[in-house]
């Protein structure tokens, strides 16, 4: 399992975990996107992690571009991975599979 920095709070169904870098402008409409699918799902978390902030769990988690979004469920389990902005459809498709 990953060392997930301290303090961040996980959602008790599933976990929109949203790597990113300071001038990323494809992170910012990613945060959107996330910030409102977690507030219409009950239950479902979203965390931002800086990938220069935290390069030991970037390597860990072969983290190769931000954004990259992981989906992980209810036990923290990676469901599905993407890099670049996701599209709303597909996040929402990842969150199904992730609280199925």
């Amino acid at each position: 399992m990953a060392d997930w920095p301290s303090g961040m709070t996980w959602g008790t169904r599933a976990t929109l975990v949203q790597f990113s870098s300071a001038f990323c402008q494809p992170c910012r409409a990613t945060r959107r996107t996330l910030d409102e699918i977690s507030s219409m799902v009950e239950g479902v978390a979203h965390i931002e992690i800086d990938a220069e902030d935290h390069l030991d769990l970037v390597r860990e988690l072969d983290i190769r571009r931000t954004p990259t979004v992981l989906v992980l469920d209810a036990q923290g389990r990676i469901v599905r991975r993407a890099s670049g902005q996701p599209r709303r459809a597909d996040v929402i498709a990842a969150l199904g599979a992730a609280i199925a």
